[in-house]
């Protein structure tokens, strides 16, 4: 039996869309993220997230910086009771070379999909950016493209 999974952008549908967010005084959440999420994870879905990353590439942050986002993301999902499965992001960034973990390439989902035996026909990608949506559409992941930093309460009803 294969699970069915909720892709997220980070930036822009989980917390406020900046110009590199790295600082926790800049890792805003959303309004409605937990309710949203609480609602996912109801109708049976894994939670992933799937972020570009490339100030790490552009020496703007570290990794630690990013995993200390993640970290402080995790603990106050725990606080609700919302569990995420995983998070994925992506060091790299065009300027400074290639890889197939960039969204809009796809390696990120093809890792989850394999590693949580995902069926990618009943799963769903959220993201305020094209290459969020044409990354999941090159693995059979629909998407979703929402206006940045809207909140994911909208979409509810269109996720069955």
């Amino acid at each position: 039996m294969s699970n069915k999974a909720i892709f997220l952008d980070r930036d822009g549908v989980i917390n406020k869309e900046r110009n590199y967010t790295y600082t926790l005084n800049d890792f805003v959440l959303l309004p409605d993220l937990f309710e949203a999420l609480l609602e996912l994870r109801k109708k049976g879905y894994l939670l992933i997230v799937v972020s570009n990353q490339g100030g790490i590439a552009k020496g703007l942050y570290g990794k630690s910086d990013v995993e200390l986002l993640h970290n402080y993301l995790k603990a106050h999902l725990k606080k609700e009771d919302i569990d995420l499965a995983e998070i994925y992001y992506c060091p790299h960034h065009d300027e400074y070379g290639k890889c197939i973990c960039r969204k809009p390439n796809s390696l990120l989902i093809e890792k989850a999909i394999g590693r949580f035996n995902i069926d990618p026909s009943k799963s769903f990608f959220i993201g305020d950016k094209q290459r969020d949506v044409d990354a999941g559409a090159r693995v059979g992941v629909q998407g979703f493209l929402i206006e940045s930093n809207s909140s994911l309460l909208n979409l509810i009803d269109k996720i069955p």
